[in-house]
């Protein structure tokens, strides 16, 4: 987008083109690909997190909380694309939770206000690979090692009811 952005070809005015009168973005729409159409010729994993820092039992904590989606399963079992699966999954999720009960509440509420737990357990049971790494002071950029397998591990329960 950057590179478009510099030629100008992201630019709505008209300009002349032979004998006509074009928007370059117009031109670039035309000719690029749907991409919604290039699902199938993706390969490999995204992944998306977040990087928390905050206090946790009166000391300072940074976490690094991550979702992976790999996009031939997502395309094989879904037939969306891994970014678009990640981001629609988590809500879907949260959904769910609401309708069945495990999550209950009435008003405006953020996620923080749930448990996670019953959260974690679904997002698995959709065989979504999740997970989370210790940061901060000392840690970056060699996060400290958790003892758990990185992000190829076979999917876990957050808890696994008794």
């Amino acid at each position: 987008m950057k590179t478009f952005a510099y030629l100008g070809l992201d630019s709505k005015e008209r300009i002349k083109v032979g004998d006509v009168r074009v928007a370059p973005r117009d031109v670039l729409a035309s000719v690029l690909p749907n991409p919604s159409k290039l699902g199938h010729l993706m390969h490999g994993k995204t992944c998306a997190g977040t990087w928390v820092k905050g206090t946790y039992d009166g000391e300072h904590r940074e976490v690094y909380l991550y979702h992976v989606a790999d996009n031939e399963t997502t395309m094989r079992e879904w037939g969306s694309q891994a970014v678009l699966w990640q981001t629609a999954i988590c809500p879907v999720v949260a959904i769910e939770l609401l309708s069945n009960g495990s999550w209950k509440g009435t008003g405006v509420r953020g996620p923080e206000a749930f448990d996670a737990v019953p959260f974690l357990n679904l997002l698995g049971d959709y065989s979504t690979h999740h997970g989370m790494v210790e940061m901060g002071p000392g840690l970056w950029p060699r996060p400290k090692a958790t003892g758990q397998p990185g992000w190829d591990r076979p999917v876990r329960r957050a808890v696994v009811p008794a």
